[in-house]
């Protein structure tokens, strides 16, 4: 086609397709072509603007590395990331929240009532609830992926002071569903906000943090997998998480118990625990598969 215009080239994009393309293929980049063209009219994007959006992409490749995805933290603070996961969550099941970037692969097992809390200082909280089916039936077997910050703020891998697996685990439900473990209240914290993704928060006047969160990817055979996050009610940023995560039904609260009462037997911290500490109960449901 030699007659590009602005008006047809979206057109012209089009009819260059192959005949034997995907489908999907076709249907995804025509419509993310058909926006960007949009966007481009809309605004009147000059050369400059343009320049400086490469330059964005191209640093935000440079400053990647198996520790930290840019490309995923963009994704996050624009909300595609949790909107991809409104898109697809199933009614009356609990939903999905952003995996984020600081899930560890391969957890080390821990028994039910075991603890993650270990060394590190702050109150004790036990953590317990059931997995369940969309009928309320529990799903004996679910595995458990659990893992939080540390009490200052920071994951394992982005702290060296920290064992890689230090407060991450894998749990398995027992024969009713349950789960059950201790660990210290994670905190709220800032995502990466040195790179292109905190200049684009700073040009817009946002913030960069997150409330504070225990990440969970529950699994079972015959069900849907399930990647989520569940929030304290009385966290400061519950109603401006910066990567859009919280939803109404991830919401939960630590409830104070008095000193004397942790369980006397079924946790690794049985016998260990005077004083008072906090309890949450959480449960999850999950999708047919």
């Amino acid at each position: 086609m030699r007659n590009v215009t602005r008006e047809n080239i979206t057109e012209v994009f089009t009819g260059y397709f192959g005949p034997e393309t995907d489908p999907r293929v076709r249907e995804v980049l025509i419509s993310l072509a058909t926006h960007l063209h949009d966007f481009a009219r809309e605004v009147n994007l000059t050369h400059d603007e343009w320049r400086v959006g490469l330059d964005f992409l191209e640093w935000a490749g440079r400053i990647t590395n198996p520790e930290r995805n840019e490309f995923v933290l963009l994704s996050d603070v624009m909300g595609l990331s949790s909107l991809v996961d409104m898109l697809h969550s199933v009614p009356e099941t609990t939903s999905s929240s952003v995996l984020g970037p600081f899930h560890v692969s391969n957890p080390p097992p821990m028994p039910m009532g075991g603890d993650l809390k270990r060394h590190y200082e702050g109150q004790v909280v036990l953590v317990q609830g059931v997995v369940r089916d969309l009928r309320g039936n529990p799903i004996p077997g679910a595995t458990i992926d659990i893992w939080q910050t540390a009490p200052n703020g920071m994951y394992s891998s982005q702290d060296p002071k920290q064992d890689i697996h230090s407060f991450h685990a894998l749990m398995t439900a027992d024969e009713n569903g349950g789960y059950a473990f201790t660990t210290v209240r994670p905190v709220e914290y800032t995502v990466p906000n040195d790179g292109p993704v905190g200049k684009i928060l700073d040009a817009a006047g946002r913030h960069p943090w997150r409330p504070s969160h225990l990440h969970f990817i529950v699994k079972a055979d015959g069900f849907r997998s399930l990647v989520t996050e569940v929030f304290p009610d009385d966290d400061p940023y519950l109603d401006q998480d910066t990567v859009f995560g919280v939803r109404d039904d991830l919401v939960m609260k630590y409830v104070e118990q008095p000193a004397g009462t942790f369980p006397e037997e079924g946790f690794a911290l049985s016998g260990q625990v005077p004083d008072a500490y906090a309890k949450v109960d959480f449960d999850f449901v999950l999708a047919d598969g």
